[in-house]
């Protein structure tokens, strides 16, 4: 019984910890370790439960991950063509 809430709470905590990389991708510094917490609690909780939660931990983790990645690849890419 305590096994399974332990999965159950890394699953709930990788849809929490996506969306908070989702919300924050102007902050590099909360976003990204938020982000890849996400990834390996959802991986995780998927191998050991296979809940829906747990997928779509890990889907808003690597959405919030990249999205991050990608703004400051191009800001970084639109300084220095300037």
């Amino acid at each position: 019984m305590e096994e399974s809430k332990n999965k159950t709470a890394l699953g709930v905590s990788s849809l929490v910890l996506g969306i908070i990389s989702i919300c924050t991708t102007l902050f590099y510094y909360i976003s990204l370790p938020a982000g890849i917490l996400a990834i390996r609690f959802g991986t995780i909780s998927c191998n050991k439960t296979g809940s829906k939660i747990a997928k779509a931990g890990l889907i808003t983790g690597i959405i919030g991950v990249s999205i991050c990645l990608f703004l400051y690849i191009s800001m970084v890419i639109i300084l220095l063509l300037e």
